[in-house]
């Protein structure tokens, strides 16, 4: 029987297939091994705890509309995970990335990733996060509210014009708020809430900051003098929309007593803006009868315009004296241009204003 004699050629040929074949198998081998570590340490990374002996109560706060990458980053600052990618990637692959939750969570170091996003994903363990800035109104506070979710456009100026429970708060003067548009405007003290996501009611909160204006204002009940608490309210609520500055804000509100004990007209373009959705003001404006208009009428409005901070109430409890009569707020950097004369009030609008 005649059999082909093998060439070297065939020889090479059969060595270049084991070759590649090889070369194939160890490339096979090492994208194995290399996934294993890959995945053995990203299950190392989610497993581990930043630090499992740290069991301190740490506070972590998700604001609305933040990234699952942004989340990531915030809890690696605060020493809660071991990595960033890690965390994306597991929320990702978990489908939890759009499931967490904006509010504020009670973690510690010594939970793992898993324990870390069951607790940022289930709303009721959040608690929301309301800041209420100086100077807000109560219906930018029921803005605030619906943003959050909390509530339906209105129901917080709803619950403000229902309340009922003056009796526990005898500091307020019921009959002088009882025809206001809102009549607990001034008296919700601007401060950061806590306030359960699950089981919010606009009456919570309105006590909720009611105690803290008693608490805050009950070291300085002392010193209203001949005012009431009700007139220095409204003057720290102008005060607090008029100027911004701690060191301007007990000049002012000497120029604004004073103004008012001599029987001028307060002239605050802020007492106008008020009521007026636009927050603008025209010549038109300033023509109104309305008793939010300090230009037209002497005396206090009826009501705070908004609700002060501490620094705005003390300030108008306690006045600088000065010899000006007015003053202005420059356009550009928010300087206060005081003035004694009504000539050079109107020298310094030209100056600043024009």
């Amino acid at each position: 029987m005649f059999t082909k004699k093998r060439t070297r050629d065939d020889f090479r040929g059969k060595k270049s297939k084991h070759t590649v074949r090889n070369i194939i198998l160890a490339g096979v081998a090492a994208l194995i091994i290399f996934s294993w570590y890959q995945y053995s340490r990203f299950q190392y990374v989610v497993e581990t705890p930043a630090d499992p002996g740290d069991t301190t109560n740490m506070t972590f706060f998700i604001k609305k509309g933040e990234t699952s990458g942004e989340i990531a980053h915030n809890l690696k600052e605060k020493g809660l995970i071991l990595d960033e990618g890690t965390f994306k990637l597991y929320a990702k692959l978990n489908g939890v990335d759009r499931n967490i939750v904006a509010g504020r969570f009670i973690v510690s170091r010594s939970q793992n990733m898993p324990e870390i996003v069951a607790i940022i994903t289930d709303s009721k363990k959040s608690e929301m996060v309301l800041t209420v800035p100086e100077g807000t109104t109560i219906q930018q506070i029921d803005e605030k509210l619906v943003a959050l979710g909390a509530i339906e456009t209105g129901d917080f100026v709803k619950a403000i014009n229902e309340f009922k429970d003056y009796d526990k708060y005898p500091f307020i003067d019921r009959e002088a708020v009882s025809g206001l548009a809102h009549p607990l405007e001034g008296y919700l003290f601007p401060d950061t809430y806590f306030l359960e996501s699950q089981n919010f009611y606009s009456e919570d909160l309105i006590q909720l900051m009611l105690n803290n204006f008693a608490k805050r204002m009950e070291p300085h009940m002392g010193e209203l003098g001949k005012r009431s608490l009700h007139e220095v309210i409204t003057m720290a609520s102008i005060v607090e929309m008029e100027v911004r500055t701690t060191d301007d804000r007990p000049i002012v509100a000497g120029i604004l007593w004073k103004r008012l004990d001599s029987g001028w007209m307060i002239g605050a373009d802020a007492t106008l803006l008020y009521l007026k959705e636009d927050r603008s003001i025209d010549y038109q404006d300033l023509q109104e009868e309305s008793p939010y208009n300090t230009r037209k009428n002497a005396g206090l409005p009826p009501g705070p315009i908004g609700n002060p901070g501490i620094k705005a109430i003390l300030a108008t409890l306690t006045p600088e004296e000065s010899p000006y009569f007015f003053y202005l707020t420059t356009l550009d950097t928010g300087e206060v241009i005081y003035a004694v004369t009504n000539e050079e009030h109107n020298a310094n609008k030209v100056k600043y204003l024009q």
